[in-house]
């Protein structure tokens, strides 16, 4: 610590930030308790993020660790080192999806068909999966009672935001995946996917949290092996997608994770975890993936976060429709959509306390609830719009276990369990968003 005048009267130099104003440092580490107390579910966790602002304002002079990254001219021509470009797309873009691709994508089915029964050409079985933390639980339980009861489909097509990218790889590999599954979202707690930062580290890193602990479940489950199995299905005219949130660029991406685990780099496995870790990056919760690109000749980082902060869900590039698919198909081709949400579009009514935390909390779980809603009906209009059979599914308002903490244990079983009975019994999938009536 050093003395730099009445302008900086203390400064402490840490590893990423620089704290000023020794008057601030009290009510600064008691905004901060507050904020880790608060923490009982992954949205209260994102709602907590408001207190964060309260944070680095009273600490007035935080500043931001110096970053390499992407100059604005350069962003829409970045890629990451070493991989085709096509492994990702802007998710918000509406330019056309280049004719060879379409071509390759074509081809790829028309020759699995030969060998396997299960690829038809003329068919798409797409699944979307939404963000929702702990929620998981919910489509984890539903594919699995799915498979129980016979009905549920291979699908040509698995996209996943956020939670629903931690489910999608299991979900694209099948059944044989489904007790991993129950494993990852109905036996862990708290600590597998977290750890609290200490008051310092809140305020040296760019979380309140380390997500260490989700990266070395990753680790444990997203092997070699999965990869090569999700090449060879990828080569077969299949597509696995998650998505993640360029903060720099303030747009969606869509990874391609096929064309990812089929590219045979050494590096390979690091990019595609890397990809399902900035998907789970709730902003100011869990640390940002920095992910390393070259652009214009130079290296650079990008910052990617959770998919959720620009869609809940998503079905394809924007710029794909299903038109282009029947034109280079030279045929009719028969979609259907199955979109699990994980987590509610009814109301949650309750009296809210009249302090700062509670009401943002609230708030933001409204709006958090009202975005995903919002994504429910453009799928819808793009189902619409290319003759899709457009199917959802949330939690339902008979659940009612509360969970006590980001990921409580007991609160994930029963959801799974909930799920489950409803995959089991025949999933009862809505035909028209939340509120709208043919």
């Amino acid at each position: 610590m050093t003395s730099r005048g009445t302008s900086m009267p203390l400064t402490y130099e840490g590893p990423r930030m620089r704290y000023v104003g020794l008057a601030a440092i009290p009510c600064i580490l008691r905004r901060a308790r507050e904020v880790v107390r608060r923490f009982r579910t992954p949205e209260a966790l994102l709602r907590s993020t408001l207190l964060g602002l309260c944070v680095t304002q009273l600490a007035g002079c935080i500043a931001a660790y110096p970053r390499d990254g992407v100059p604005t001219k350069h962003m829409a021509t970045a890629e990451v080192n070493g991989f085709p470009g096509d492994i990702r797309a802007w998710g918000d873009s509406y330019a056309s999806v280049p004719a060879d691709r379409l071509v390759l994508f074509r081809n790829e089915r028309l020759e699995a068909a030969k060998t396997d029964p299960s690829i038809k050409p003329r068919e798409l079985n797409v699944l979307t999966l939404s963000g929702g933390g702990s929620s998981g639980a919910f489509g984890a339980g539903i594919l699995a009672g799915w498979t129980k009861a016979g009905t549920r489909p291979k699908f040509d097509i698995v996209t996943g935001i956020s939670t629903g990218s931690l489910i999608a790889p299991f979900a694209f590999l099948g059944p044989a995946y489904d007790d991993q599954l129950k494993q990852s979202f109905a036996t862990i707690k708290d600590a597998n996917i977290y750890t609290k930062h200490s008051i310092l580290g809140v305020l040296s890193s760019a979380s309140f949290t380390s997500n260490a602990p989700l990266a070395k479940m990753l680790d444990e489950y997203i092997t070699q092996d999965m990869l090569d199995q999700i090449a060879r299905e990828s080569g077969k005219g299949r597509r696995l997608f998650i998505g993640t949130t360029n903060l720099d660029a303030d747009r969606a991406v869509i990874w391609d994770m096929g064309a990812i685990a089929a590219s045979n780099r050494s590096d390979r496995l690091k990019l595609f975890k890397q990809v399902i870790l900035a998907s789970t990056s709730i902003p100011g919760i869990f640390p940002p993936v920095e992910l390393e690109v070259t652009a214009a000749g130079k290296t650079y980082h990008e910052m990617h976060v959770d998919g959720g902060t620009s869609n809940e869900v998503f079905l394809m590039p924007a710029g794909l429709s299903l038109r282009e698919l029947d034109q280079t198909f030279h045929a009719r081709v028969k979609a259907r959509l199955y979109i699990i949400r994980n987590g509610r579009t009814t109301p949650e009514p309750s009296i809210v306390k009249a302090t700062l935390p509670d009401i943002a909390e609230k708030a933001v779980s409204s709006l958090i609830k009202t975005q995903g809603i919002g994504d429910l009906y453009r799928l819808y209009a793009v189902a619409k719009r290319d003759g899709i059979n457009y199917s959802y599914i949330d939690i339902p308002t008979d659940f009612t276990v509360e969970a006590k903490s980001p990921f409580d244990s007991k609160f994930m079983r029963a959801l799974y369990e909930k799920g489950y009975e409803m995959g089991r019994d025949g999933v009862p999938w809505k035909t028209v968003p939340p509120g709208f009536s043919k």
